[in-house]
């Protein structure tokens, strides 16, 4: 049986109902979702994501780094099949969509797909990224950097959490070690759909993004090391206070920041020891998270960083360590594949606008080895990363339409 493409609607209330089923995977009391890569969680996630994908004919694989692949035939068996593709673990506050949407909504076209009878040319692939938000294990996308070649499997599998795990023990506990060699899966190209994380799409009215490409980011660890002691006793000009050194940089990363606007700098995860209200602080662990569309500014402000770094030790008499563990530079996408985002939007007849993402995405490493493009959908008030992450029903109908629109529309090239 074949479908004309117009016929080729998804099914708003099935996707709707998928993100709901999922979301009770690592659920949390204020209706967000806890599912940090790599835990027991992560493993029920992949079981049903597996279970679901097998149930629509799809072959499933996994590689050496816990990426999944799931593939439905297309009528080519001499094309690398089009991917869409997301990840399923989340923030340790995360919400319903973030990434997710992309994982289920992709999984909502291959159904789609099936339930009409209808046949692409290149085969379809839904892919879920292992470790993409980098919350447990940094960096970030390391299943999707390892499968372009940035990192290799040794590099991701000595990643630590905080607590001393590695990542190739966790992956191993949770039995997600594939045969596959990471990057050995071949893909004609690859679709993203995300919700924006920011709030420009809300704002304007418009319900699709058509993601032109990602800002560079980078980030840091840095350790700061005074000298432990009792508050009460310890003069202040006598003080070595960690804390105090690590305030000041963290201000600096603020500034450095306004000074490059649209440039964004954080310090998002601060350790402080003993942390005791009576002792003055003697080591202070924190990140930093540098990010700008162009690579030549990024590099000013890992300077700058520097310099302070040197002024502050010396002013303070404290130790300062610090190291850059991730350069992810500035993507551009392929223009067939925005073009096809762009045709998919129009398409279904939807309010759209060109967009740059801010946050880092797994498509910004696969760009590095085929065609990709990503399709953002509004989340409420710009907020993710947080339990109260919202984006509605239509919104995210919209994007999962779009997404299958895209992949048709690219498919189309592959006709004979």
């Amino acid at each position: 049986m074949t479908t004309t493409t117009t016929n080729l609607s998804i099914d708003p209330q099935r996707l709707w109902d998928t993100l709901m089923e999922t979301a009770k995977i690592g659920g949390t009391e204020k209706g967000g979702v806890r599912r940090l890569t790599l835990t027991d969680l992560d493993r029920q996630v992949r079981d049903w994501f597996k279970a679901a994908c097998e149930g629509l004919g799809c072959t499933v694989t996994v590689d050496e780094v816990g990426n999944m692949f799931a593939v439905r035939p297309g009528k080519r068996d001499d094309l690398a099949p089009i991917a869409m593709g997301s990840h399923l673990d989340t923030q340790p506050t995360g919400g319903k969509f973030d990434g997710i949407l992309g994982v289920l909504g992709g999984l909502e076209a291959l159904r789609t797909l099936v339930d009409l009878g209808y046949e692409t040319n290149a085969p379809v692939m839904l892919v879920n990224w292992t470790n993409e938000e980098g919350s447990r294990f940094a960096p970030a996308m390391l299943g999707s950097g390892v499968f372009a070649g940035v990192f290799d499997r040794a590099y991701a599998d000595s990643r630590e959490d905080r607590q001393g795990e590695t990542f190739g023990a966790a992956l191993d506990a949770i039995g997600y070690r594939g045969e596959v060699k990471a990057g050995a899966v071949s893909m004609s190209a690859m679709f993203e759909l995300h919700i924006e994380q920011g709030p420009i799409l809300e704002a304007e009215g418009k319900t699709i993004g058509i993601v032109k490409g990602v800002q560079g980011m980078r980030w840091y660890d840095v350790t700061v090391t005074g000298k432990e002691a009792h508050t009460g006793s310890t003069p202040m000009m006598l003080r070595r206070n960690a804390l105090l050194g690590a305030a000041k940089l963290f201000e600096a990363v603020d500034r450095i920041a306004k000074a490059r606007l649209p440039a964004v700098g954080t310090v998002g995860l601060v350790e402080v020891k003993p942390n005791s209200r009576n002792v003055i602080p003697g080591e202070v662990f924190f990140t930093v998270d540098f990010r700008n569309p162009d690579a030549a500014v990024l590099e000013e402000m890992e300077a700058e960083f520097g310099r302070t770094v040197t002024a502050v030790a010396a002013e303070t008499g404290l130790e300062i360590v610090w190291k850059r563990i991730w350069d992810s530079p500035p993507v551009v996408f392929d223009a067939d594949c925005v073009a096809s985002v762009a045709e998919g939007a129009v398409t279904a007849g939807l309010a759209a606008r060109e967009i740059v993402s801010g946050p880092g995405h797994d498509a910004a490493y696969i760009a590095r080895v085929c065609p990709t493009s990503m399709i953002f959908v509004p989340c409420k008030d710009g907020i993710s990363h947080n339990e109260a992450e919202d984006t509605s029903f239509d919104e995210c109908a919209a994007g999962a339409q779009v997404l299958l629109n895209a992949v048709l529309a690219y498919d189309r090239r592959f006709a004979r």
